[in-house]
């Protein structure tokens, strides 16, 4: 058997990987973009799923190719109830970043499993407390650069660390896709022991 991650995102493998997971990576290419009046939660699962299955539909199709689950993982923010994806540019990151200033913000992250028989989804909601941010902090944070490829516009996991006093809930949740709540996810269908490493 063998377990899929159908992301390109390296903070998922390198998550995955780190708590002893074997899988191999089959990115998954679908449109991201949320429906009119999505609920978050909604949105986050729904995406999760859809990479999962596609992946799935895709890998299914090869012949000889051994028994495969797929998981699929999908994170956004959200500041009253409004999704914040990933920035468009620099304005979009700065318009983002002064809406966290100084506030609680949630992150979602939405996870499928696709197997030959099951599919199961869940999600995981982490608060995120952020200090007050000047404008020139926004600035020369956005100058680094790793705002841009980051729902929120920020990474817990780097200099954005400085405007975090406080989270509620899993951490890893915000870096990546909520270890303990995959590893419940696949131990549920007997399949946690077998992925893992020794």
């Amino acid at each position: 058997m063998t377990l899929v991650l159908a992301s390109a995102s390296p903070r998922r493998s390198q998550l995955l990987a780190q708590a002893g997971f074997r899988f191999t990576v089959h990115p998954a290419h679908i449109p991201e973009d949320p429906y009119p009046n999505e609920d978050p939660v909604a949105y986050v699962t729904r995406l999760a799923l859809q990479k999962a299955q596609a992946v799935f539909a895709e890998i299914s199709t090869k012949t000889n190719a051994p028994t495969q689950w797929v998981l699929g993982a999908d994170t956004t923010v959200t500041l009253d109830n409004h999704i914040l994806g990933k920035p468009e540019n620099p304005a979009d990151a700065a318009r983002m970043l002064r809406l966290l200033s100084g506030r609680v913000h949630q992150v979602l992250t939405g996870v499928a499993l696709v197997t030959p028989h099951i599919t199961r989804t869940a999600h995981e909601i982490t608060a995120v407390h952020f200090l007050p941010l000047s404008e020139e902090d926004i600035a020369a944070y956005i100058a680094t650069g790793e705002p841009m490829d980051k729902a929120g516009a920020y990474a817990i996991q780097g200099r954005a660390a400085r405007w975090i006093p406080r989270i509620q809930g899993c951490y890893f949740n915000v870096v990546g896709p909520p270890v303990s709540l995959v590893s419940a996810m696949l131990q549920s269908i007997g399949l946690n022991s077998a992925l893992a490493h020794p």
